[in-house]
């Protein structure tokens, strides 16, 4: 494990700290069984962390390590349930919420994908979960060309099934490799998924009052010692954790939020972020308890291969104006504070950090993790994926709505764009947040007005 997965993997000794994240796909009818157990088998020769669990030492100073399993049972990780047949989308996300916040077997390989069939008119869903010790959020998306078609019934694979059920993970230090016999599919998906898989792409940051030039050297120390000093969070609003989960979903057209950003003088980030952090606000002050400023955390991805295995990001914060102000207004501040994350230096330099980290004891992980994770009101992130149809087993992809770890936070809000949609998925400590449609129906008011103040007068609708 790198110094980062092991620290990832000790905080989970507290279970508010998990840092498992999930995608809910939509479906318009159930993948094929067979087909989805053939393509996910040869997923685990791809990367041979899905057929890995994590050993640790009796050394305190040796990290965990990923070893094949010997008992890797390809059904463990595979299940299958129904709604009865006339689910709605309030039950799948009850649904989702709840497994999404189950611990995983630590005896096992970390991920498992649970297809939900039963929903009304035929539909169906997946929720595929992993944890953060098997790849990050571009890694996943990237995971996803193992399984995924390009048209709905595509010739046979080159691998059969017999090749992928007598395979025992052989290549296990291969864990980014393309498959041997993939033949074009890979090539095909590798070129069209990985180079649009930028991942969790954006963060923020308080505007640094110290010089931004310098060396290479200063401007880490500078960006490391930002990073530190970021203080408490701030809501007095949402102050109570727990580990009840609930889940809510909403979307935007891409094209019209790309308007809109480009009207206000930004980017399509700039205006998620600032939805986001308006709608925060506006929650504060109708409860009676309004807030300057809210401290949110993002992801900043810092992969530049095309590998699909391990975890390439940097955590970072910034502290975002939530005040009574006009959208354009906070837009204008908010794209300011985003760009200044441009010149961040910490960012790549926090994994030494981590490697350091990584030796102490567990308990004192665990400490430091509950530490900063105090620090933090909320979190977001942004995943891009395909801009075409996808399948899997035969079932054509409808949305994806991504459910991001809310790592001792109130709440993520995660978005993955997919077919010329940005869906938004809204993961919640229900403790933290009492009324989380409430924070859920703000948020589209929010986005509604900003696509309003970028000229976009009647938002569409997926």
């Amino acid at each position: 494990m790198s110094g980062f997965e092991s620290v990832m993997w000790e905080l989970e000794r507290d279970p508010q700290l998990s840092s498992a994240f999930a995608n809910l796909t939509m479906f318009d009818r159930p993948p094929d069984r067979e087909r989805l157990r053939r393509k996910m088998a040869r997923a685990t020769l791809a990367v041979p962390r899905l057929r890995q669990r994590v050993v640790t030492s009796a050394n305190p100073l040796e990290r965990p390590r990923w070893v094949d399993d010997p008992d890797f049972d390809l059904d463990r990780h595979l299940r299958w349930t129904t709604l009865g047949g006339d689910g709605d989308l309030r039950e799948l996300h009850e649904l989702a919420a709840t497994l999404s916040g189950q611990p995983f077997d630590r005896e096992r390989p970390l991920w498992e994908f649970v297809t939900i069939e039963g929903l009304r008119g035929g539909k169906a869903a997946m929720l595929q979960r992993l944890h953060h010790t098997i790849t990050d959020g571009e890694g996943g998306i990237r995971l996803s060309v193992q399984f995924l078609d390009f048209e709905r019934d595509p010739p046979d694979d080159p691998a059969t099934a017999d090749d992928v059920r007598t395979s025992r993970g052989d290549g296990a230090g291969r864990a980014d490799a393309s498959p041997d016999g993939a033949g074009s599919l890979w090539e095909r998906a590798r070129d069209a998924v990985g180079s649009l898989a930028s991942g969790a792409l954006h963060a923020g940051s308080e505007v640094a009052s110290l010089p931004q030039r310098g060396s290479e050297l200063a401007g880490v120390a500078r960006s490391t010692w930002r990073q530190a000093r970021v203080g408490s969070r701030r809501s007095t609003l949402w102050t109570e954790r727990s580990l009840t989960r609930w889940f809510g979903t909403t979307a935007l057209s891409l094209e019209q939020v790309r308007t809109a950003a480009r009207a206000l003088g930004g980017s399509v980030n700039d205006l998620f972020i600032t939805g986001a952090v308006d709608a925060a606000g506006e929650v504060h002050r109708a409860a009676g308890h309004p807030v300057e400023a809210l401290r949110v955390s993002m992801p900043v991805s810092t992969r530049h291969d095309r590998s699909a295995g391990g975890n390439a990001f940097s955590p970072t914060q910034m502290l975002a104006p939530t005040g009574p102000m006009a959208p354009e207004e906070r837009f204008a501040a908010l794209h300011e504070i985003l760009s200044a994350v441009k010149e961040e230096r910490v960012i790549g330099a926090l994994e030494g950090a981590a490697n350091a980290a990584s030796v102490l004891p567990p308990v004192a992980i665990v400490r430091t993790g509950q530490y900063l994770a105090g620090s933090v009101d909320f979190v977001c992130s942004n995943v891009r994926a395909a801009p075409f149809d996808l399948f899997i087993g035969g079932a054509a992809m409808e949305a994806n709505y991504p459910i991001g770890p809310l790592a001792g936070t109130a709440f993520n809000l995660t978005t993955m764009s997919y077919r010329g949609w940005l869906f938004l998925g809204l993961m919640v400590d229900a403790a933290a947040v009492p009324d989380p449609e409430g924070l859920l129906a703000q948020l589209d008011r929010s986005y509604d007005a900003l696509l309003a103040a970028g000229g976009v007068t009647e938002r569409a609708r997926p």
